[in-house]
């Protein structure tokens, strides 16, 4: 399995907008949990080891 980085948003700004409109709304340490949220939220989706190295 290859990671997909050809752009498959729909639409992208619109994603872009709603996730830095999330961060404007937390403090530092509430910013770094959703990220590492979305970083495990991820790598659960990608699954594979050889991908995510």
């Amino acid at each position: 399995m290859r990671l997909n980085t050809k752009p498959n948003l729909s639409p992208p700004d619109l994603f872009y907008t709603s996730l830095t409109d999330v961060h404007q709304q937390l403090n530092r340490e509430q910013s770094e949990s959703v990220n590492a949220r979305l970083v495990l939220l991820l790598a659960n989706h990608i699954g594979l080891m050889e991908v995510l190295k």
